[in-house]
């Protein structure tokens, strides 16, 4: 009878026990699957937050890149005014007679410029380039010139050649082209010195 009357408690308590041993597990379930949503919650926030400081890395870059562009043109703007400002660039046409290697500048026989020309550099003055040699102040009035060539001439033979030019300088910037060209007629390279108005 004993028996009897405690199996039904035991029923009881039994059937408790495995309705509070679920609600664990479902609570255990629920907090595990809040984790995951906060974690995937988590990793989007960080995701768009790392997206954020990309876009402010990018814009940050582009702000110091176009800051290094003023700050270049105020320094050449600096140091090579306008008004008493003066290039030298070199050019090449066809290039049949002349092997450019290297070219000297003076001004007023003081030395200022001495550039020696790789293969690829002349291959790009031979295309239509044009570089620039030389920049410098000079003050208003009457100046010399004197470009030396050196290269390979007519028949692979060493060749130096020179060009020289007076010229006066105003107010304002002045720019002096160096052009090399063939004179086929002769069969020689050509020297000439240009203003550029």
């Amino acid at each position: 009878m004993l028996i009897k009357r405690s199996i039904p408690l035991l029923l009881t308590a039994l059937l408790a026990f495995s309705a509070t041993a679920q609600d664990d597990m479902s609570q255990d379930d629920a907090m595990l699957l809040s984790e995951v949503v906060a974690s995937d919650d988590a990793a989007a926030a960080s995701k768009d937050r790392f997206r954020e400081l990309d876009k402010d890395v990018q814009s940050l870059k582009k702000e110091v890149l176009d800051l290094n562009r003023d700050l270049f043109l105020l320094e050449e703007e600096l140091l090579f005014p306008a008004n008493s400002q003066v290039a030298f660039f070199i050019s090449m046409d066809v290039g049949e007679y002349f092997a450019l290697d290297s070219v000297s500048l003076k001004i007023n026989g003081k030395e200022v410029a001495n550039y020696l020309y790789t293969n690829r550099e002349v291959d790009a003055l031979l295309r239509g380039g044009v570089h620039r040699m030389h920049m410098a102040n000079l003050k208003t009035g009457d100046h010399e010139l004197v470009a030396v060539f050196t290269g390979k001439g007519p028949h692979s033979r060493d060749y130096r050649r020179g060009a020289t030019l007076e010229f006066s300088k105003g107010i304002g910037a002045k720019y002096m082209e160096l052009e090399i060209t063939d004179r086929v007629k002769k069969q020689q390279p050509e020297f000439e010195i240009k203003e550029w108005e």
